[in-house]
């Protein structure tokens, strides 16, 4: 079988690349099938890869190899397919976690994928986004000392010179004609509504963990840490949902209308159940 030209390490979600390989292989010939598909990697079904690559069903690690194989992936490329659908399928920030780690790793991945890296990195490190912010300060210093110093819980040196040649290459931080660094025209950085990317959930834990450390960093007077504990009907979460993003926006509007900005600040929002609903209730 002759070698693919799909680049599988150019993808982050195995049905996608799935799907890509049987539609190439069908446009250059009717001889390629689900059927043939199937005979290739071993399979009863011949119908399996179709339901894999519409969610219908899964891969386990054995059965990845042999689609793997089936793809005509060879050498690395087996086993970087083989630790994609591990990612696809971890069920915790952790899982997803270690089987990004494992992703990472392989060059090939890193060289496509430099741009989604420092992505990954501004909110996967909660310190990014804050010294981003900082530079809205009339007197922010790009001088990592001061940086490092300034922050809450402070960081290293070393850390800051990290975040600022990632912040500067990301376009989330330029030099005016003055030679002043300041945040870049991208302005305001959201992660929207339903954030579900392993980053963001690393950025929220990361995040979760500043708010425990600042009831012990900071006085009651310069913190708001509160909760609410609610029953709600069916659409009720739907509702509070709506009611924190808008008014997450109108926060982000009145960031921008300030004057001499001059220190950062984390707000957090969470929401989530305590008690399953009558139609999660387990039978007596």
């Amino acid at each position: 079988m002759p070698a693919p030209s799909l680049d599988v390490f150019a993808y982050l979600d195995y049905r996608a690349f799935l799907r890509d390989h049987y539609l190439e292989r069908k446009a250059k010939g009717r001889s390629f099938s689900y059927r043939a598909f199937s005979r290739r990697a071993g399979l009863r079904s011949p119908n399996y890869l179709k339901l894999v690559i519409d969610g219908d069903r899964n891969l386990t690690v054995s059965m990845a190899s042999s689609f793997a194989k089936a793809c005509g992936l060879e050498g690395d490329r087996i086993s970087y397919f083989q630790d994609l659908v591990a990612f696809n399928h971890a069920k915790t920030v952790a899982e997803r976690d270690a089987a990004y780690a494992r992703l990472t790793g392989f060059r090939r991945y890193r060289a496509i994928h430099r741009l989604e890296l420092r992505h990954g990195a501004y909110h996967a490190t909660w310190y990014l986004p804050a010294i981003r912010e900082l530079a809205s300060r009339s007197d922010f210093r790009a001088d990592a000392r001061w940086i490092a110093r300034t922050l809450v819980p402070a960081i290293t040196a070393a850390q800051a010179t990290r975040a600022l040649k990632t912040l500067h290459e990301l376009g989330l931080l330029v030099r005016d004609k003055a030679g002043r660094v300041k945040p870049g025209e991208a302005a305001l950085v959201s992660t929207g509504a339903e954030a579900q990317d392993l980053h963001i959930a690393k950025y929220h834990l990361s995040m979760l963990e500043r708010a425990g450390e600042s009831m012990d960093l900071f006085g009651s007077a310069e913190r708001d840490i509160s909760s609410l504990t609610l029953c709600l009907g069916a659409d009720g979460l739907a509702r509070v949902k709506q009611r924190i993003q808008r008014f997450r926006r109108e926060l982000l509007e009145l960031s921008e209308l300030e004057d001499d900005p001059e220190q950062v600040v984390q707000i957090n929002f969470q929401a989530f159940p305590l008690s399953r609903r009558r139609d999660q209730e387990a039978a007596p």
